[in-house]
């Protein structure tokens, strides 16, 4: 799928590529902890005193309302440049939390955290998984008492992103009792300064602290922060996956391309080699992966269940360029910019966001129209 751009389209490209030549820093970003916190909020404070933050995100709610084609655009010059990764900690708030809050939010909610998530004055987590209920969503156990005008929240949950040095939590509990399944939910915005909260960094095999478990022990949050609704948090919870599974991380669909391109220059194979051909092939297949970006960011109106597509090709060649970087740099990886980092770091693709299994069965259930798999 080729992209057709009108004179502004091209004026646009050129004005984002650019400020990002002028304006993306020198230095690498801290792969964890607060260096990396404060690293990411102030680069998206210089975006956004640029007008560069927010680009989807409606003009009534601080964001530009860009359309898809100009969102397009800015990605591309935006990993061409090489500028700070996308899946950093500010990803949650602005591609889960913002948009649920303008889909699904008070006016209040948004009054208050809009602002702040995009002007980089706060830091989002996500509390979905838990152990025992991640690829499975809906056996969550983690409880949420009505008492008052206030939840009680107990349990546990786990693989939540950047939670040490978050602001907010996108938390889902189950508030209604003797409910089941995605029954009697709740989406609740949990302060993580709030008493009883106890968080545990988990190191990855990458040797970085991304993830962590988290414990809640009669954490008392007020009704006014549930998002859609008492009881109706499955709902809120599937706008959430939506918008992550569709364009959430177009970044890092594009990037591929460019990462492709990398390692070509560095490998230098010769022509009609094994390695030429393996590197031809995966060339091949990032452009596939970008043009069905394009597709789904550019197809009106909207299927829910295209995102599934890119997410589960994303993620299995994303594991394939970097397993082939190692095996043809081999020890010179290890000097050769992040490559050993990410290589290790891309195994988890295939579980974050919806395990390849679970994509493969929304693709085949609800794209292909096959029978459902046999529940347990």
């Amino acid at each position: 799928m080729m992209l057709e751009l009108a004179p502004e389209d091209v004026a646009f490209r050129l004005n984002a590529r650019d400020w990002l030549k002028a304006n993306v820093p020198a230095a690498p970003a801290p792969h964890e902890g607060h260096p990396s916190r404060e690293y990411a909020l102030e680069w998206l404070a210089r975006l956004h005193a640029s007008g560069w933050s927010g680009l989807a995100w409606p003009a009534d709610y601080g964001g530009q309302g860009l359309s898809p084609t100009r969102m397009i655009l800015w990605y591309e010059e935006y990993v061409r440049a090489r500028a700070p990764s996308a899946l950093d900690c500010t990803f949650v708030a602005l591609n889960h939390a913002g948009p649920t809050l303008i889909a699904c939010g008070t006016e209040r909610q948004k009054t208050f955290h809009l602002p702040r998530i995009l002007e980089g004055r706060s830091i989002w987590c996500q509390g979905f998984s838990e152990p025992g209920a991640g690829s499975d969503l809906a056996s969550l156990k983690t409880t949420g008492r009505v008492d008052g005008d206030h939840i009680v929240v107990n349990g546990q949950k786990i693989w939540s992103s950047f939670a040490h040095i978050a602001d907010y939590q996108e938390l889902l509990i189950r508030t209604e009792p003797g409910s089941a399944r995605n029954k009697g939910l709740s989406w609740v915005i949990c302060d993580m300064t709030l008493p009883g909260i106890t968080i545990r960094p988990i190191c990855n095999m990458a040797g970085v602290s991304h993830f962590a478990e988290v414990f809640y022990d009669d954490v008392r949050i007020p009704l006014s922060e549930i998002v859609g609704g008492l009881h109706n948090g499955w709902n809120t919870a599937m706008t959430t996956l939506g918008i992550e599974r569709r364009t959430a991380a177009m970044t890092l669909q594009l990037e591929l391309s460019v990462k492709i391109e990398e390692l070509i220059d560095l490998a230098r194979p010769a022509p009609g080699t094994a390695a030429a051909e393996i590197l031809s092939d995966l060339r091949a297949e990032a452009a596939a992966v970008r043009a069905m970006t394009y597709r789904t960011a550019l197809r009106e109106p909207a299927t829910p269940f295209d995102g599934s597509l890119v997410r589960l090709s994303y993620a299995e060649l994303a594991q394939r360029i970097h397993r082939t970087a190692v095996d043809i740099l081999g020890a010179g990886a290890l000097a050769e910019g992040p490559w050993v980092h990410d290589y290790l770091e891309s195994y988890s693709e295939t579980i974050a966001g919806g395990t390849a299994e679970i994509q493969r069965n929304i693709i085949a259930e609800r794209i292909l129209g096959l029978p459902r798999e046999a529940r347990a």
